[in-house]
């Protein structure tokens, strides 16, 4: 199925109520505040947006995941889709995700068609809203990654994310005492995706298989 052919399904799917998170957290045992009850708070956290990305590669669909540098940060060499923090520039928070996504991967001139979003996400650790766009495109441009925000990006195919074999369980370090956590996570290629983009990924795949 091509990104334009996958478009339509997308928008129908995340029009109707999204399954939320609820199911993959039971996995991990580990709670997380909701999105609705953060955002009420004052100062309220600061708002980021990622992209989805659904793009045609070698006859098939695929999307694209960044991994970040190694850095002093929570979020040091971590697997996560495009993104980052909304900027007063910003009309919106898909202005944002694009704006992001292009700054990142390079792509620039890609014609990007956001269809929706998925349920927005607090991420406790750098105090964060974020809030996942789906989009595809026909065609994307070549990348040029920005090496300050990106180790490498991770073109993977949607029949790979839809197997349930690439969930798996697997110790990951806390960022409090130097502690480990078995956690589950996403087998993408080798690379482990955790944390907030596992969820982002496991409410993607129940919207796709209502769908496929």
């Amino acid at each position: 199925m091509s990104p334009e052919q996958l478009a339509p399904l997308l928008k129908r799917a995340l029009e109707a109520p999204l399954p939320g998170h609820a199911e993959f957290l039971a996995l991990s045992g580990y709670p997380r505040p909701r999105a609705a009850e953060v955002g009420q708070r004052n100062p309220p956290p600061r708002e980021s947006a990622v992209l989805v990305l659904f793009f045609p590669r070698n006859g098939s669909t695929h999307t694209l995941f960044m991994r970040r540098p190694t850095y002093p940060g929570v979020h040091s060499g971590q697997v996560a889709f495009p993104g980052g923090k909304r900027e007063p520039q910003d009309r919106d928070l898909r202005d944002t995700a694009t704006r992001e996504f292009l700054e990142e991967t390079g792509a620039l001139g890609t014609e990007i068609h956001i269809v929706g979003a998925l349920t927005q996400l607090y991420i406790p650790p750098s105090d964060i809203l974020v809030t996942p766009f789906v989009a595809h495109t026909n065609a994307l441009a070549p990348l040029a990654p920005d090496p300050l925000e990106v180790a490498d990006l991770i073109e993977a195919p949607l029949e790979l994310l839809l197997r349930d074999d690439i969930l798996k369980r697997g110790p990951q370090p806390l960022h409090t005492g130097g502690m480990t956590r078995e956690v589950p996570y996403f087998d993408v290629l080798g690379n482990q995706v955790w944390g907030a983009t596992a969820l982002m990924l496991a409410e993607l795949r129940q919207v796709l298989r209502r769908q496929l």
